[in-house]
């Protein structure tokens, strides 16, 4: 077994805390996913520099924690109804240090050649803090009193992978985005005895989200949780290069013929689209006069105007632009495979992100209110017929301009073995100074046994490069 230490981390301060606070899941919360996120963050570092990073590192999570309060307990129900982030007052939580650094553990090198592939990391459950890997879970369901939030510090031969484990409901991308980079400029200010960042107690403060339960008796039941469509297959995660001289190419061909606006996300969103469609029509064969499921997580903190909220906002403040219900013309299959000329799919996929708005999502904030069970709302892309896509992009994550003060991270993951088809994760760019035409990379979560098919396409090819397997699915990898 592997030499670990285990600390259990109090908020700086803790000791003249409150005995408990209780901080309230909103309700757009509730539409997340019961499960928990695993972010890798992956550094360069020398050995001589490993025992001063767990220092800073332990010193940092204590002050970031006592920031994020909401991270450091479980979740509990609240007794008025609902749930609430519990911390009590001896609250910790755990952050592990694994020495992984002999020849049996891949190298810094040895992962990064494999484009940080969670299969060269093997069984995640190594790497990460059981029962906290990714997937929809018993241990994550609320009233199962789910802990929060755990790190772990993996040390392997020339380098750091360093965990940040979230539950959901505690964070979305950006939230969590906002968190790494609070935990960066900490970090960086013990080791540079600067100032400390600041930290704005807004970020806590989900009121806008939080709307009124109705009586009892003015409450309606909603539909059963969303479950795995019979017709999906086993899958994969494969992920893709896009160099940023072919999205520039990209953006010039979907450039609209009235002139108006598009952006190089709608460009890639459109060409991703329909060639994930083409290729896929002649094996699922749907019915080509009708619409293909198509949602996009949309960030609100740069949306929201009365009052703006601060971009480190906590929790999940996001909605999601669906062709099902968005005030927008959708295509047809055929229409999204050859019909349309390109540029009016960018288009579409332009107006559907732009369909979104703070009033849309109060609208339907007002809505979800009204239901007994709201968990059961989530979106599962894997619940809907098979080509349906969602897409969640990370570009404005940014994490690789997070200085730790010890190191700066190379790239992350989202790190799984559970694989949910029709995932698309866009990440931004990894540090990269050997090749300036670095973009963004993709992880595809696919059908695992048409895989090929894609990979060795000629059209997709002329954009999208693959750089191999992301992650495989550990229950189907069996069969």
């Amino acid at each position: 077994m592997p030499e670990e230490q285990v600390y259990h981390i109090h908020p700086l301060g803790w000791e003249g805390d409150p005995e408990e606070e209780r901080f309230k899941v909103s309700t757009l919360d509730y539409l997340s996913v019961q499960t928990y996120n695993n972010y890798a963050l992956f550094f360069r570092l020398a050995d001589g520099e490993k025992h001063n990073a767990v220092e800073v590192l332990k010193a940092g999570l204590e002050r970031t924690l006592s920031q994020a309060r909401h991270l450091c307990g479980t979740i509990e129900r609240d007794p008025s109804g609902g749930h609430s982030f519990y911390k009590r007052k001896d609250s910790t939580v755990r952050f592990i240090v694994q020495w992984l650094d002999s020849e049996q553990y891949p190298s810094l090198d040895d992962i990064e050649q494999s484009h940080f592939s969670a299969v060269k990391l093997g069984d995640l459950n190594l790497w990460s803090v059981p029962p906290m890997t990714y997937g929809e879970k018993p241990e994550a369901n609320p009233d199962n009193h789910p802990v929060v939030a755990a790190y772990k510090a993996n040390f392997v031969r020339g380098g750091l992978v360093f965990i940040m484990h979230h539950h959901h409901y505690s964070n979305d991308i950006m939230g969590w985005a906002g968190l790494t980079h609070q935990l960066a400029e900490n970090c960086y200010a013990l080791i540079n005895k600067t100032p400390f960042p600041e930290w704005d107690p807004e970020n806590l403060d989900h009121s806008r989200l939080i709307k009124p339960d109705p009586p009892e008796e003015a409450k309606v039941d909603g539909p059963p949780a969303p479950q795995r469509h019979p017709e999906q297959l086993p899958g994969i995660s494969l992920l893709f290069h896009l160099p940023k001289s072919k999205a520039a190419e990209l953006k010039a061909l979907a450039k609209p013929q009235d002139g108006s606006w598009v952006s190089t996300y709608d460009a890639f969103s459109a060409f991703i689209y329909r060639h994930l469609t083409r290729v896929r029509a002649p094996v699922f064969k749907p019915d080509t006069s009708a619409p293909l499921f198509w949602v996009e997580a949309v960030d609100m903190r740069r949306r929201f105007h009365s009052p703006k909220v601060p971009p480190r906002l906590q929790g999940n403040v996001m909605s999601a632009a669906m062709n099902t219900t968005a005030p927008v013309t959708q295509p047809t299959i055929s229409e999204i495979i050859s019909e349309w000329p390109f540029w009016k799919l960018a288009a579409y996929i332009r107006a559907l992100t732009n369909s979104v708005t703070q009033e849309s999502l109060d609208a339907m904030l007002n809505m979800v209110a009204m239901v007994r069970d709201k968990s059961t709302l989530n979106i599962r892309i894997d619940s809907q017929p098979p080509m349906s896509l969602l897409q969640t992009d990370h570009r404005d994550a940014n994490i690789t301009g997070a200085n730790f003060g010890f190191a700066s991270p190379i790239t992350y993951r989202h790190l799984l073995d559970c694989v949910t088809n029709g995932v698309i994760v866009i990440y931004p760019p990894r540090t990269n100074a050997a090749n300036p035409d670095e973009g963004c990379e993709f992880a595809i979560f696919y059908e695992r046994d048409l895989a090929q098919t894609l990979i060795d396409d000629p059209e997709w090819n002329k954009y999208f490069e693959y750089r191999g397997i992301d992650a495989i699915d550990a229950a189907s990898s069996v069969s």
